[in-house]
């Protein structure tokens, strides 16, 4: 959904507007910086995350490629700082130094358009063509719907990486790039998604957000009344799926447990949720790592997540529950090339009843991944193999 400028101004914070004066006074230095370090490339993926594709692009350029001057930026208080701190150079994210840095640096590479010190700020500067820097997005996931925040006019990035050619020509044909500016590289965390070792009785249940309730406008009214998350479709909806006697039974009957992971922009609701039964576990950010459940559950439930992507990259099974496609549609992401029913890798359910019996059928067969859902696999994703870090690399390098 297109955001009007008044909406976007609702969500600007107090925060932001000392960003201003950091950005006034690093941009002198920036200058003088430059000249000593002529070549820097600035990796980032969240403030306080290094899990994305910016952390598996930062750690195959520092152990493949030593040469490069490359820092990545994240919060000092994030717990993933340890991960990357001996790796390479870090730079405390949205500090002085990290403007500075990111001012200086020849290209900006980030997998979240936000990925920068200040988002807001940042954008301004950025689509209002004040600050005409380099920036290299690396992607979060694989685009399937029209996510008009990710249109050039709204970015303005000078290279665009998409991992299918389904989503290469819509990209292409829909988004407004110039011509050059997408490149067909795969997404860079691929490469750690090849022989996976699976917990055969471990489900993980992963819806995505709603960005009218997890960051509300004015707007968000259109959709529902949001002043109270419990009388949300959203809480309602899953609420009733995880206290599910039917639900209770499958998982004992076969001894399976069930892994409840919302989005990162939901986490803060998770304590919402009264799940009383022992064999679900609830997970959150970050001690659990979004890419580790992916690769050892054996089966995936979720509602319109790009995350489902991953999952049937491994060609493993999985299904949708989409009881609000409708509100979906209308308050978030408008429809793009891909359609779940004819294109989907799992079973499309839109009650509790069909999705519980899903459930059943899946156990049923050993979480086998069924022929229909294989071969779309195999003519869908036409990059599959480990080179994907690689490939980025070469790309942003002869940019």
């Amino acid at each position: 959904m297109e955001e009007t400028f008044f909406q976007k101004l609702q969500r600007v914070k107090i925060g932001d507007i000392g960003h201003i004066f950091l950005f006034l006074i690093a941009l002198p230095v920036s200058l003088i910086y430059r000249l000593f370090r002529k070549n820097i490339w600035l990796i980032c993926d969240n403030k306080n995350e290094a899990r994305d594709n910016g952390y598996h692009l930062f750690r195959y350029i520092c152990e493949n490629h030593p040469e490069q001057d490359v820092v990545y930026a994240i919060s000092k208080k994030s717990k993933d700082y340890s991960r990357v701190k001996d790796l390479g150079k870090t730079v405390n994210y949205g500090t002085l130094r990290h403007w500075i840095i990111y001012l200086s640096a020849k290209k900006n590479i980030s997998s979240q358009k936000g990925g920068k010190p200040n988002a807001a700020v940042c954008y301004f500067l950025e689509v209002n063509r004040i600050l005409r820097n380099t920036r290299v997005f690396l992607q979060h996931g694989i685009i399937h719907n029209n996510n008009e925040f990710l249109h050039y006019k709204n970015t303005m990035m000078k290279m665009f990486v998409v991992s299918t050619q389904r989503e290469y020509e819509f990209v292409c044909d829909k988004f407004g790039y110039p011509d050059g500016a997408v490149k067909k590289l795969g997404l860079c965390r691929f490469d750690k998604l090849h022989q996976v070792k699976v917990k055969t009785k471990q489900i993980l249940l992963m819806p995505t957000w709603r960005s009218w309730i997890a960051t509300p406008t004015s707007a968000s009214s259109d959709i529902e009344d949001v002043s109270d998350f419990k009388n949300t479709v959203y809480y309602k909806a899953w609420s009733e799926f995880l206290s599910s006697q039917r639900l209770e039974r499958i998982l004992e009957e076969n001894d399976l447990e069930l892994v409840f992971y919302p989005h990162r922009d939901m986490q803060s609701f998770l304590d919402s949720f009264n799940i009383k039964n022992n064999r679900i576990k609830t997970a959150k950010f970050p001690e659990y790592d979004v890419q580790e459940l992916l690769k050892e559950s054996a089966y995936l439930i979720t509602d319109y997540s790009s995350i489902a992507m991953d999952f049937a990259y491994m060609n493993k099974r999985l299904m949708y529950y989409q009881f609000d496609y409708d509100d979906f549609r209308k308050g978030q992401y408008p429809e793009g090339y891909f359609s779940y029913e004819k294109d989907g890798f799992g079973k499309v359910c839109y009650t509790l009843e069909d999705t519980l019996a899903e459930i059943e059928n899946a156990v049923i067969d050993g979480f086998d991944n069924p022929e229909e859902y294989q071969k779309r696999h195999n003519e869908f994703f036409d990059l599959y193999d480990t080179n994907n870090c690689q490939r980025n690399y070469n790309a942003i390098k002869e940019l």
